[in-house]
């Protein structure tokens, strides 16, 4: 049976000016823009109690009202992929994702996904938006994900993450030694010329990423970051722009870049490392129902660990 489900928020005035799809995108994040475009133009999504175009501008302040009837997802067919189940109670999941692993459906990947493995393990999520996907993993980045079970907890971790009180943890290593950790704040958006790209762009969407030294070898670092903000490609686009590219890193990493005075072994992983290094080690949210905070960390996969210590090596050999 599908479910009923009802919203009713006020748009944000930091909004105003945009569209109306638009400002529903970043209110409802959990939604397709396709989905919430249909239901504009149904008349599930209201602006202030009265039907509206997608186009239309909003000045900030009206009620945007959702009430629609959800169905089932019947194109996306579940599929026996493994997953790595880190914490599971009847409200929320927290799954350890591994490298090459998409995580939505889409163009290019119709299938094999996270979701297509949610909808084989918890044939119950196809009744949920997204099968409880809240937040994205970039395909070769591994690590922790949360996942809504019901509607509600849905709608409380998507509010976590808008209110910027989820914390999110990673482990990159980086090309570059530096000398300290920092913050980079810069906006990030649309590259403008390469629409697959994103960018520290002054038109883009607020961007926060803390960092700090862990492990620092003779001309790479191990880091780890700390997000206020959740945007696409966050991490790689500001760690290269701080000049402190990911290793592996195929859109944002540049060309490889080998030490001087490298032994084989380190030229060897360096060259042969499969994906942008970034990790998501550790997470911490509020239980969606009872409000207890849950942290969960997610040790380093095997490549990471490999190439931390041919790094190691690398220093002894040059000491």
């Amino acid at each position: 049976m599908a479910d009923i489900l009802q919203r009713d928020e006020r748009i944000p005035d930091h909004l105003a000016g945009r569209r109306l799809d638009q400002a529903a995108a970043e209110m409802f994040p959990e939604f397709s823009r396709e989905r919430l475009k249909s239901w504009i133009q149904q008349g599930e999504l209201t602006l202030d109690g009265q039907t509206a175009r997608p186009k239309d501008k909003i000045n900030g302040g009206e009620r945007l009202a959702l009430d629609t009837q959800l169905a089932e997802e019947t194109r996306w067919e579940p599929q026996a992929i493994p997953l790595s189940v880190v914490f599971e109670d009847d409200d929320v999941l927290v799954i350890d994702k591994p490298a090459g692993l998409v995580v939505h459906p889409a163009a290019g990947n119709p299938d094999g996904t996270l979701l297509n493995a949610l909808l084989y393990h918890y044939p119950k999520l196809a009744g949920i938006p997204r099968a409880g996907i809240v937040h994205r993993l970039d395909k070769e980045t591994t690590g922790l994900m949360m996942i809504a079970r019901t509607l509600e907890a849905q709608t409380a971790l998507v509010e976590q993450l808008q209110a910027r009180t989820v914390s999110r943890q990673y482990d990159a290593v980086v090309v570059g030694a530096m000398t300290a950790g920092g913050t980079v704040d810069a906006p990030i958006g649309r590259h403008p010329k390469d629409r697959q790209r994103q960018a520290v762009n002054a038109a883009g969407k607020p961007a926060v990423t803390h960092y700090r030294v862990k492990e620092r070898f003779r001309a790479h670092t191990h880091v780890r970051c700390r997000l206020e903000t959740g945007r696409t490609h966050q991490i790689r686009v500001h760690m290269a722009h701080a000049r402190y590219p990911l290793i592996g890193d195929p859109v944002y990493g540049g060309r490889l870049k080998l030490p001087a005075g490298a032994g084989d072994t380190l030229k060897t992983v360096l060259r042969d490392f499969p994906r942008q290094a970034l990790h998501a080690h550790k997470l911490r949210f509020d239980h969606p129902v009872t409000g207890k905070p849950v942290e969960c960390e997610a040790p380093l996969p095997d490549d990471l660990y490999l190439l931390l210590d041919a790094l190691r090596d690398d220093d002894k050999a040059a000491s």
